[in-house]
């Protein structure tokens, strides 16, 4: 039992001090920072514009296709990187197989284009 508690005793020295300097940096930033909240810093602000109506109305779809197409081209870079790292090992395939995938998605990314998706006014 004692053997499980000091391999343990590190972990706990680690969060103990993690929380202890949390909490130092927040107490000292109410201390030093003056704290002067007015209406506009207070109010609600929601995609770009002031909340004006109930939460639960009906966005405009092109916040959704923003948001898609942030998604697929934020994917697209988190396929890249280890893509790159890697491309000396996986050879010709793995350098085809990105090529394939790079095409589908700019096939996808014209599509868009042509269809005004990208136009917001």
């Amino acid at each position: 039992m004692e053997d499980l508690l000091s391999e343990y005793f590190a972990i706990l020295v680690f969060l103990g001090i993690a929380v202890g300097l949390s909490v130092v940096m927040i107490v000292a930033s109410m201390i030093v920072a003056r704290q002067h909240p007015d209406s506009e810093k207070l109010s609600a602000y929601e995609c770009g514009f002031e909340a004006f109506d109930d939460a639960r109305s009906r966005f405009d779809v092109r916040f959704y296709l923003v948001t898609l197409l942030f998604i697929i081209f934020d994917l697209e870079v988190a396929f890249l990187f280890p893509w790159a790292v890697s491309l000396g090992k996986i050879g010709l395939f793995g350098f085809w197989s990105m090529v394939v995938f790079l095409g589908i998605l700019t096939i996808g990314f014209v599509y868009e284009w042509r269809k005004g998706a990208l136009e917001w006014e």
